[in-house]
This record gives structure tokens, sequence and C-alpha cells, in this order.
């Protein structure tokens, strides 16, 4: 039988050669004062051009959106300028290739913002670290967001999306995943707002869909994606008893928009017993609820992930790690060879080790 990973889709006027989705993923290759993408950027995604769909690394929508160091924007006209040799590579390959657009929110510290306090939906501090010059620090409690805040943030969105059309990218994801900006506003544990941002699933998810028709004003109709992570936040993020209904209104309040995908992140391993037991098999609980097309990411391999796409769950499966050191994980899946394992020792360290020296399956 044919693997199903292998046969093409269609994701609204665009062709995909394959349904291997890369995901996005924080390399910390940007090392300069800019943030700007590079020419290691340029070989790492074309090196992996034989996806389907690649999604990049999450990319600054502007510097009060920062979080870790050596991560790229596209919030000025260099960073954007930046961008286009890496699309033009992908490109060139035969792949398409969408931006993650991102801001960490609470999940941050000064040292990355000039000395200002990050923003959050309340003064709540996530309890989270971020990676500093200096190191690991702790988040502090961010400044509590004004509506004029947050409404900046969306047309920071736009704006960033329409630098990312202006790059050449096909499309962008808005990163509303992890610990981030977004999961802070859906959380009843980040969010104790009393506005028209906070309180109801609906309230806490307006932001989400105040983007999203941001983005889609600049984008159109398939072109823009979403992820969501509702099981794989830790600490004060962690899914509570308002996690479950919150996603359940998002999900279904997705459908007013001709989005490209959902793009859900997850568990990897049981969650049996918690908060986030619905989330268990997120396809199985999204797929009722979202009627377009569903990318489903957490854990999968070649023949788990055809098994997903044969049960009508999913459209598309995104595959983090083993991109990272089989830059030819497509044509690896496809003969049966071996899968490398990453260097876990050069995932962020700026270099071309561990980021664009991985070798071909037949030059090992």
């Amino acid at each position: 039988m044919d693997n199903k990973l292998f046969s093409d889709y269609t994701l609204g006027d665009l062709f995909l050669k394959n349904r291997i989705v890369m995901a996005p993923m924080t390399r910390g290759r940007a090392t300069n004062p800019e943030l700007l993408a590079n020419d290691l950027m340029v070989t790492y995604y074309k090196q992996r051009a034989s996806a389907g769909l690649i999604i990049t690394e999450g990319t600054w929508i502007s510097p009060d959106a920062i979080g870790y160091i050596n991560v790229p924007g596209i919030y000025n006209d260099k960073q954007t300028q930046a961008w286009k040799p890496v699309v033009e590579a992908v490109h060139k390959e035969g792949g398409r290739i969408f931006l993650q657009i991102s801001h960490v929110g609470a999940v941050s510290h000064q040292d990355h913002l000039n000395g200002k306090l990050p923003l959050g939906p309340s003064a709540i501090n996530p309890g989270e670290k971020t990676y500093t010059l200096d190191g690991f620090k702790d988040t502090p409690v961010p400044r509590e967001m004004t509506v004029e805040d947050i409404k900046g943030i969306v047309e920071d969105f736009r704006l960033a999306s329409l630098n990312a059309k202006k790059a050449g990218f096909d499309g962008v994801e808005i990163h509303g995943g992890y610990l981030y900006l977004l999961p802070e506003f859906l959380s009843s544990a980040t969010n104790k707002r009393t506005d028209t941002y906070g309180g109801s699933p609906e309230n806490r998810s307006r932001i989400v869909l105040e983007i999203i028709e941001a983005v889609t004003s600049v984008w159109g109709k398939g072109r823009v994606g979403l992820k969501i992570s509702p099981a794989t936040s830790s600490g004060t993020l962690k899914p509570n008893a308002d996690t479950e209904p919150t996603f359940r209104y998002l999900a279904e309040a997705l459908n007013q928009y001709d989005l490209a995908y959902l793009h859900v992140w997850g568990p990897v391993g049981s969650v049996a017993g918690t908060h986030a037991e619905a989330f268990e098999d997120v396809a199985s609980y999204f797929r009722p609820l979202f009627k377009g097309t569903l990318m489903i990411g957490g854990g999968f391999d070649s023949k788990s992930g055809d098994a997903l796409l044969r049960s009508d769950n999913a459209n598309l499966i995104a595959y983090g790690m083993p991109f990272i050191a089989n830059p030819d994980l497509v044509e690896r899946y496809r003969t049966g060879a071996d899968i490398a394992v990453p260097n876990s020792e050069f995932l962020y360290t700026g270099a071309a080790a561990g980021y664009t020296d991985y070798p071909l399956a037949g030059e090992q």
C-alpha cells in the first residue's frame, strides 16, 4: 500500500507535492544585531525544500515581541529584504514556504526590550525562563496591556504579514501555541481581564480572531495558517478547567475565515487524568470542530503519519525534530533509510555545525 504522506495536496490555491510539512523550529542562527536572515538560513531551508510545505522558525513582528536571542525579525525593510534569498532558494527547489509570525508576550525579559517590561494580558508572571545574552533569566511580572496596546499588536501582525508578502513567502502562520502571547490571552490563569478581552472563552479568544482578520486582510483566502498547542503548555499556562471550552469555541469560530489550515501540536505521551485529557488525540478532537485543512504534529514517524492521514482526521502532518538531522527526510521516509538523530549540543549555537552540515542518507 502506498504511503499517503507522498500524495499531493491542494492547499487553497497552492499545490503541495506531498503532505509532509516541516514544522517551525527556533534555531537561533540570526547572529547579528539587526536580527536578519542570513546565508546559513538560505542553505538550511533550501536543503529541506523537498517538504510539501516549510514553515519557518517563529519570526518577531516587532521589537517588543522579542523573547530569545538570535531569532530573526520581519518588522522592518532590511529584515524583509534579508528573507528574500531564503524564499527564492526554496522556490528554486520547487518548495513552498510560509513564515511563522510571533510575539512572546510575557515570556520575555527587560534584557530583550531595552529595559522595558514585557507585555501580558494581565500583570501575572508566567513563571518561565528566557534565554538572554547572559544566559537564562526568570521572567518578570509583565505590564498589563491596555486596549491600545492590543490594537497596536494586531497592527504589528498585519504589518509583519505585509512584509512577509513583500519578501515573497507563499503565506504566513500565526503563532498561537506554546507559552506565547496568544496562549496567555487564551488561558484563564494568565488572563484575568474584566474587559472585552477577558473572562469568557469568547473574550479570551478575541485577540486571536482580530489578528486573523488583520492578517487575512493582507493575504486573502487560503494563505494564512494558525498554530495552537492546547495540551503542551507548562507551568502557569498548563491546561485547566477552562482550556477545553476555550479551544472548542476558538476552533468553531475559525470556520468563519478561509484559513490555509489549522496547525495543532499534540502532546507527546499520555496526558490521561489531567485537564489536557480532551486533547490526548488532538486530531480526533479538532476534526469535527474545524472544517478546513487540519495539520497535526507531535511525535509522528512515517508509519504513524500515514495512518493518521488514512483515518481522515488530518490532511497534513508536521514534522519538527526529524527535519533537523535529516535534510532529506522526505526521501528517507520514501526509501525506508535510517533516520539520523540531531546533536542536541548544536540546536541553538548560531553556527553551521548541527545546522547545515547534516549529510544526506547516501553520504553517511
